[in-house]
């Protein structure tokens, strides 16, 4: 099998964006993150992050939320294209500081949640989620 040179170039390119982009999707999540802390250092721990381990349908993942004494807690998933998913804020009246929803993965990938406390600083969870094709399992 031979290759013109224009086959060989594209060849190419596409191997290198092939090897750069896994960087710069950590680098829109790592920049999302960022935004909202503020450039804050984030602790791990005290935040709950309840999601499934393996989802059958990428499109409905039931993921809740919660860490006690947050004014704002935000999810972000790791794989997806816009990795921002939600936002929730509270007020200082708010019974509890926990939500729920359904998110969109676009495949197997780390959902995380980061949390801004009243005192102002920051807590994360991640979990890996396993997105399955037909429930099979894999």
């Amino acid at each position: 099998m031979e290759f013109t040179r224009r086959e060989t170039l594209a060849i190419g390119a596409g191997a290198a964006l092939m090897t750069v982009l896994p960087f710069r999707v950590n680098a829109a999540v790592d920049d999302v993150i960022a935004e909202f802390t503020g450039g804050a250092a984030v602790a791990d721990g005290g935040v709950e992050l309840d999601a499934p381990e393996i989802a059958e349908n990428g499109n409905t993942v039931p993921v809740s939320v919660a860490a006690e004494g947050a004014t704002a807690i935000m999810i972000v998933a790791s794989g997806n294209p816009t990795p921002g998913v939600a936002t929730f804020k509270f007020g200082a009246l708010a019974g509890s500081q926990s939500a729920s929803t359904r998110i969109r993965l676009a495949g197997t990938q780390d959902v995380v949640a980061i949390a801004q406390l009243a005192d102002g600083s920051f807590a994360r969870a991640s979990k890996t989620v396993k997105v399955t094709i037909g429930g099979c399992g894999g």
